[in-house]
């Protein structure tokens, strides 16, 4: 973090108890933990203090579990978000919660594009699916895999023609082996770099101007998966 020196960090999955939101070393803290200990959760550190937070979509059932928080600024909301994931595999090898997370697409979409209608938005977090083939490593194995069903691929694409832009696309809509996520359960993926692209910004269209580059960070490690961002000049 002291290397980057960031004005906003983003956490998804962060699993941790509820935890005081107080001034951390010249930022101010809001975090989001799912009722369930050790699952889910979000949060973020700001420079920025946001005009207002708000901690969930507005939808009981998924709220309980911690997954997006929501901070106004000047010219833009930055909605941290956490994205279910579809599970393991269940009856006929399709992820056994995939309807639950296609009930959640639609439910997220609706939140964002109300929200957008105010001013624009950065979307920020793990959102558990690789949109096209080249956004994983072994795209022929996975077609009945969470994160990679023709389900949640096509509920991706649905929001992004609903007014939002694939940041780390837009800069670079063909490259190759760039990935955010190695399971742990397959060993030396991330040596091998046999991984997913899971983790996403994305931004309303109209903000896109404003947002100057994109970047992944692979050699980060301490998690299955590593840090993105984007670098944001708010006085364009």
């Amino acid at each position: 973090m002291s290397s980057e020196n960031a004005d906003i960090f983003c956490f998804n999955e962060t699993k941790c108890s509820p935890i005081s939101e107080n001034h951390y070393r010249g930022y101010y803290s809001y975090f989001y933990p799912a009722e369930k200990a050790g699952y889910s959760g979000v949060g973020l550190i700001t420079k920025l203090k946001p005009l207002s937070l708000q901690k969930g979509i507005g939808v009981e059932e998924h709220d309980r579990e911690g997954r997006c928080i929501t901070a106004e600024y000047d010219t833009f909301y930055l909605v941290v978000c956490y994205v279910p994931n579809s599970g393991a595999k269940g009856e006929g090898g399709w992820p056994k919660d995939l309807q639950s997370r296609i009930e959640w697409d639609k439910e997220f979409q609706n939140y964002l594009t109300t929200l957008k209608q105010k001013k624009p938005i950065i979307l920020c977090g793990d959102l558990n699916v690789a949109h096209t083939s080249i956004d994983l490593a072994n795209p022929d194995k996975n077609k009945k895999t969470a994160g990679y069903t023709p389900e949640e691929r096509e509920g991706f694409t649905k929001l992004l023609q609903s007014g939002f832009t694939n940041v780390h696309r837009h800069f670079y809509p063909d490259k190759k082996n760039e990935y955010t996520f190695w399971s742990y359960r397959s060993k030396g993926a991330r040596e091998k770099n046999i991984g997913w692209r899971l983790d996403y910004f994305v931004a309303s269209n109209e903000f896109l101007p404003y947002i100057k580059r994109s970047f992944i960070r692979p050699f980060v490690t301490g998690s299955d998966h590593c840090p993105i961002g984007i670098h944001v000049d708010y006085n364009k």
